[in-house]
């Protein structure tokens, strides 16, 4: 059970990272002010390097699954790794500016990008995370208590 927990973790976050910046999703995000911030060519290389180690992860880990042989070590070592960094940028991109140390120059990029985002903390530091980004947070954490849980 904990191993298709880990699978549908994997599965959110990929279409999470392919698609948050590309479809409008009510006001879970918005997709307009995603583009006046960045140019086409930099939003289609950020999507792609962001979401491609993720896929791989997905696709290794449901294709070793499916065999019923199990992940082999180095998929277990991707996970590890892949996730790991993914929650590392997560933290230093949202919750240390929210929480810890301001930093008035992302504050403004986060508000032009997500100020019209739905929002369930209250802002600190000029940053408010929105709803969709802290689902995804919880996921990437999510994910990493499954692999210690399945992989120790």
């Amino acid at each position: 059970m904990a191993m298709i927990a880990l699978l549908v973790l994997q599965a959110v976050q990929v279409v999470f990272l392919w698609l948050h910046d590309w479809v409008p999703v009510g006001r879970l995000n918005d997709v307009a002010a995603v583009r006046r911030a960045d140019p086409l060519p930099r939003l289609v290389l950020v999507t792609l390097v962001q979401s491609m180690p993720y896929t791989a992860g997905l696709v290794f880990s449901l294709m070793f699954y499916r065999s019923g042989g199990g992940l082999p070590g180095w998929v277990w070592s991707w996970l590890w790794i892949s996730y790991g960094l993914l929650f590392a940028g997560e933290l230093r991109a949202w919750w240390v500016p929210y929480l810890v140390r301001p930093e008035p120059a992302r504050a403004v990029r986060y508000r032009a990008m997500f100020g019209r985002t739905h929002a369930f903390l209250p802002e600190r530091n000029g940053i408010s995370p929105n709803t969709l980004h802290c689902a995804l947070h919880a996921a990437t954490a999510g994910t990493l208590v499954l692999l210690a849980v399945l992989n120790g």
